[in-house]
């Protein structure tokens, strides 16, 4: 039986979790959750910010002063829609059922004056209408703007100017150990609350049940924290020592203690610039499932090779290995392939497939490096949009 993981801002519907490093850890949950969201406590700490040593709260409290008024508490409502395909007789006058309508909270941070919110997508992203509060208690409409295929990520806009914002910091320089600082509205009941605590681990992969699309969501490269999370904080900001958000607090392990997880900021940089240009969220596909190799992946399944994205069908899923009509599929991949590099870059721990791919857009040509049947060749491919319904 699968842990159960209950998203922040959604009590009412709980998610089933696969955590390939996680399963020792029952209970994770996303931060998030209808009636009260789940916060999650994230930490990271960019590039050399300046450092609270133990007994010293000056550089925290600077940071709490700075960015406490970007922090903002989001209300939302979900449901009372027609339900597709249903044969029996609703009361929206049409002959369709409703769905059950449910309220939540969450967090959010203003990363733009003109109100533009970034947050979580299982507080916002099926949201039918949505409440925005600051922290000087001024209460705005919001409307959900934009919703990512990739990750947890989604965004919120309010109608307001010249509002404060925390500014983006660098989470590729996150090291273990570092301090971090997570403010957010704990149990919809306290805004401003801040909690603190280090970098407890970094690239961590967990496998949830998304609530939007009802299909499993894998979310990578993941901050691991021991820094106190509660219902409520989901989609608030995690802070470095400059006061620079480095993530967006995302889970928790529910039956752990400090255990937490947020989304690294860097993943969301792309589609910020997107939505800022009034441009719809798009993120590169290649349109295949695959396996990460290391030295124990490749010895397990007695591959000739020990870094690199090989390309098969993963037992814990459906499908096939190579999407059908996909860019991977015109472009002539077959299962088995294992890709070596992009554009002449490695594929390896370091610089792993889908990171190297965020680093193109949908349409941009990119050449393969591919090892097929003990052979090296180069296979020439045009990145398509990743499907919201992609595994």
């Amino acid at each position: 039986m699968l842990p159960t993981t209950s998203l922040p801002g959604d009590p009412g519907r709980p998610r089933q979790l696969r955590a390939r490093r996680l399963a020792r850890f029952p209970g994770l949950a996303t931060a998030a959750s209808l009636g009260a969201a789940t916060a999650l406590g994230l930490s990271a700490m960019s590039g050399a910010p300046a450092f609270a040593a133990a007994g010293d709260n000056t550089v925290l409290m600077d940071v709490v002063a700075k960015d406490s008024p970007a922090v903002v508490t989001i209300v939302v409502t979900t449901g009372g829609t027609p339900l597709a395909n249903r044969g029996n007789k609703g009361n929206n006058g049409n002959g369709g059922a409703l769905t059950p309508q449910a309220t939540g909270s969450g967090s959010g941070v203003i990363i733009d004056p003109s109100g533009l919110i970034l947050t979580n997508r299982h507080v916002a992203g099926d949201a039918t209408s949505v409440t925005v509060t600051l922290a000087d208690g001024r209460t705005y409409p919001g409307k959900t703007v934009g919703v990512d295929t990739l990750t947890d990520f989604a965004f919120v806009k309010i109608d307001a100017k010249d509002l404060p914002t925390a500014p983006l910091g660098d989470s590729s320089t996150i090291r273990v150990g570092q301090m971090a600082v997570a403010i957010g509205n704990p149990l919809g009941e306290f805004p401003g609350t801040v909690t603190s605590g280090i970098v407890s681990g970094l690239d961590r992969t967990i496998d949830v049940a998304d609530p939007v699309t009802q299909t499993g969501t894998t979310l990578r490269h993941l901050i691991q924290t021991d820094a106190s999370i509660n219902p409520g904080n989901s989609g608030g900001p995690l802070l470095d020592g400059d006061g620079k958000v480095i993530g967006i607090d995302t889970a928790e392990a529910g039956s752990a203690t400090g255990i937490g997880f947020a989304l690294p900021i860097d993943l969301a940089k792309p589609i910020i610039d997107q939505v800022l240009a009034g441009k719809p969220i798009e993120r590169p596909w290649i349109g295949i499932q695959y396996t990460e190799l290391d030295a124990q992946s490749a010895a397990d399944n007695k591959l000739s090779v020990t870094n690199g994205a090989w390309i098969h069908t993963d037992p814990q899923s459906t499908g096939a290995a190579v999407v059908a009509g996909s860019p991977a599929k015109k472009a002539g991949l077959k299962e088995g392939d294992i890709i070596t590099a992009i554009n002449g870059q490695a594929v390896d721990s370091t610089h792993q497939l889908d990171l190297l791919l965020l680093q193109h857009g949908p349409g941009d040509k990119v050449t393969l490096t591919v090892l097929r049947d003990g052979q090296t060749k180069s296979i020439d491919l045009t990145l398509g949009t990743r499907p919201a319904t992609a595994a």
